[in-house]
């Protein structure tokens, strides 16, 4: 249901008291006050701390920084054909007993009336007391087309008309913006050099880093590894390489869902979050990540609003990877005591989207303890698939080792015992491996010479794999997997214990 669809039907239904949090403020009151005048024409009030009343000769000027005497207002409002009342920045006001208490009173009295209070603020705030009464309406941020008219607005007024590709290339970019933040940066572009540009497109990109920054609960990360920086892993790689188009309009016409996303769990230092950052760089797609425990808010209705707010933002950006770091942590012995069931409600709201999400938001969670997820995680239609990364076989530590040097030392890879390196470093992680190669520098660098292979095997003799010391876990993973939990990440391991 979109926004005008569900807020008509509360309008129509009487709702008292609706609570919309958004920062875009003059868009949100054009939608209200258009969905009023299809609601049976109703009049439109708004109020706010310093102007009072507005848009009314009538009443120009009341209840002026007095939130009590605005409510107070609403009463003596005709009904006649209904009216909708706007009241700017109230969350402020809500802790105030008398306030709170005016508002629960005209809940009552609005609830047969075509009289609508619609409280507009950039975030949820709602006491205890009022979350009876208020019912809170998400309002999206512009979708693509919405975008485009924009773009089209701002460009009217100077000479010039921009190729669809281009035209595109600016919608796509500019998904996940308000369209306040939209016309700023543009407007920006255009003041520059008299027209907007195609590199105009990353004063967009680095616009939405910020914007995404800012609501402090995703990040923008930029990536530079490929599917090829990773070594082993191939029955991984290959059910991702195949997976490249999905995404495409060819995708849609020949009948393909969008994929879900896919679970890896491992343990520490197996590649996971490589593996995250390298599907969106291969798939040329923007990656968003996400620290659950920024969802987790100290008021009621918070946690919930921001997940609802990270869903939204995702959406608007789709396509895009969402990568999820360590889930298992976040929701690890979920029982919603002690927090009066906000982890549960979190949760829930959560893994309901992941299993009917239609958007083009790829998840990739990563986990290391299995047994923390809850039941409901691992459960069939949550992901496309769920892989075990396990530590790399003989082979994939060859890869490993190579992939490194390559980068590290291009020019003398041949001078390096791969082989060697790759039988002599057992129960190593990729993350082990990377260290023990940084270890190796340190001493050819403290000699002022080029590191070796013997350099490589001293440094590796030093360190005590994270394997030793967790082959209880490891093993309960292992048995996890041959029980048909999840599908091996590689294709010649044989999950030996």
């Amino acid at each position: 249901m979109s926004f005008r669809q569900e807020f008509e039907l509360l309008l129509r239904a009487c709702y008292p008291l609706i609570y919309i949090p958004t920062f875009e403020e003059e868009r949100v009151e054009s939608a209200i006050a258009e969905s009023a005048k299809r609601v049976g024409d109703r009049a439109v009030y708004i109020w706010d701390f310093v102007e009072g009343y507005q848009d009314n000769p009538n009443n120009a000027g009341e209840a002026r920084r007095n939130p009590l005497q605005a409510l107070e207002y609403i009463e003596k409002i005709p009904t006649g054909n209904g009216a909708v009342i706007i009241l700017r920045d109230f969350h402020r006001f809500l802790e105030d007993i008398s306030v709170s208490r005016k508002l629960r009173n005209l809940a009552r009295k609005l609830k047969s009336l075509p009289i609508n209070v619609v409280l507009v603020s950039p975030e949820i705030s709602i006491p205890s007391d009022l979350t009876e009464v208020l019912t809170v309406v998400e309002f999206p941020l512009p979708n693509s087309e919405e975008i485009k008219t924009e773009i089209e607005q701002l460009i009217s007024g100077i000479p010039q008309t921009l190729p669809e590709q281009q035209l595109d290339a600016f919608v796509r970019s500019a998904r996940g913006l308000s369209l306040e933040r939209i016309r700023r940066v543009l407007t920006r572009a255009i003041a520059d050099h008299g027209e907007l540009q195609p590199e105009d497109v990353d004063l967009v990109l680095e616009e939405k880093r910020q914007s995404i920054r800012q609501t402090q609960i995703l990040d923008f990360f930029p990536t530079t590894e490929a599917i090829s920086d990773i070594g082993g892993l191939d029955n991984l790689k290959d059910w991702l390489l195949r997976r490249g188009g999905a995404f495409s309009d060819r995708a849609r016409a020949y009948g393909l869902p969008h994929p879900r996303g896919l679970l890896l769990v491992g343990i520490q230092g197996t590649g996971k979050s490589l593996t995250a950052k390298a599907i969106a760089h291969d798939w040329h797609l923007p990656l968003l990540r996400l620290d659950v425990g920024r969802l987790f808010g100290g008021l009621v209705g918070e946690s919930e609003s921001r997940t609802r707010q990270m869903i939204s933002l995702a959406e608007a950006i789709a396509p895009c990877v969402l990568w999820i770091d360590e889930i298992d942590k976040a929701f690890a012995g979920l029982t919603g005591e002690g927090d009066s069931g906000t982890s549960s409600r979190v949760f829930g709201t959560f893994i309901t989207w992941l299993a009917e999400k239609t958007s083009s938001v790829f998840v990739v969670a990563t986990a290391n303890n299995v047994q923390a997820l809850p039941p409901e995680m691992v459960r069939k239609g949550r992901f496309d698939e769920i892989f075990f990364v396990d530590l790399p076989t003989q082979q994939e530590r060859k890869e490993i080792f190579s992939v490194h040097l390559s980068h590290l030392r291009p020019y003398n890879l041949k001078d390096y015992d791969l082989d060697r390196l790759a039988y002599e470093t057992p129960e190593f992680s990729g993350a082990e491996i990377e260290q023990t190669l940084i270890e190796a520098m340190h001493i050819g660098f403290s000699e002022n010479r080029d590191f070796t292979t013997e350099d490589i095997l001293q440094a590796a003799s030093q360190i005590v794999p994270l394997a030793r010391t967790a082959k209880e876990e490891i093993a309960f993973l292992k048995e996890w997997v041959r029980a048909g939990k999840a599908r091996k990440a590689s294709r010649d391991n044989t999950l030996s214990l």
